[in-house]
């Protein structure tokens, strides 16, 4: 038997987290002396020590490490927890990523010393043909969700020139899940409905408009001087804000070579 101080210079756990352990039902003594109170372990327990500290470098909170010993023998049942584990690390990985390439791009716009500048300017998008998909993505940067079901046509689709690949949000406030959207595309020739395809002519629209050339991450503040503009000239907004990519993910994976027209109906 080892005294908790042994134990814990052979576990390299402090005392304070051992004493946490047994309070949380992690890790027991195996004996507690009833008159000095001292903590007491055996020497097999330094392998379920070293068993959580994996796991928690895993990433794995404490109290799932308690639910993930009581099954550790169960190779089946412990391959559930790490699996479970591994997409969770990997869809952090992947957000993380996404916000380094936001600090990297504004970086990069500080070093070229460009300020955020949008010049407004009222326009019309004429009547066109176009192919549509109406539903709901689960968030706003699913929206390529809308765009993959142009896939469904048998016949290849032709682009109209210009092909107004346009995305329109439909509802009344920013949604944090179960976003509606209409994608559409102006198309060439006459084709056929598909389940979630829909071919229509769609009317001219007068907009507010302005032009984003870069990444993603500009379009707020691009929304926001479209906005104030709007107000400032005697404007009205007459209907769902949408974006028309002009260069998109579809072309280019650089998003520096983005360039997006974010547009506002008008009255």
């Amino acid at each position: 038997m080892l005294k908790i101080g042994d134990f814990s210079k052979l576990s390299r756990v402090s005392i304070r987290m051992l004493r946490h352990y047994d309070d949380i039902g992690l890790l027991k003594p195996a004996e507690i002396d009833d008159f000095t109170g001292y903590r007491y372990y055996r020497e097999d327990q330094l392998f379920i020590v070293a068993r959580i500290t994996a796991l928690k470098d895993m990433g794995f909170p404490l109290a799932e490490i308690v639910r993930i010993l009581e099954i550790y023998d169960d190779k089946e049942k412990l391959d559930g927890f790490l699996v479970a584990r591994q997409k969770e690390l990997a869809q952090q990985a992947k957000e993380m990523e996404y916000k380094l390439m936001l600090l990297d791009t504004a970086r990069k716009r500080l070093r070229k010393e460009q300020k955020m500048s949008f010049d407004v300017t009222i326009k019309t998008i004429p009547e066109r043909y176009a192919a549509t998909v109406h539903m709901v993505v689960p968030h706003y940067e699913d929206e390529g969700m809308a765009w993959n079901m142009m896939g469904e046509c048998k016949e290849p689709l032709i682009p109209a020139d210009p092909c107004y690949a346009i995305a329109e949000f439909l509802d009344d406030e920013f949604k944090e899940e179960n976003v509606e959207i209409v994608v559409s595309m102006a198309v060439k020739g006459k084709y056929q409905d598909t389940e979630h395809v829909k071919f229509k002519t769609l009317p001219a629209v007068k907009v507010a408009s302005c032009i984003i050339k870069g990444s993603y991450d500009q379009m707020g503040e691009a929304y926001a001087t479209v906005a104030s503009w709007i107000k400032a000239n005697g404007y009205q907004m007459n209907g769902p804000m949408f974006n028309i990519y002009h260069v998109s993910p579809a072309q280019t994976q650089d998003p520096e070579e983005y360039v997006t027209e974010a547009c506002f109906p008008v009255e």
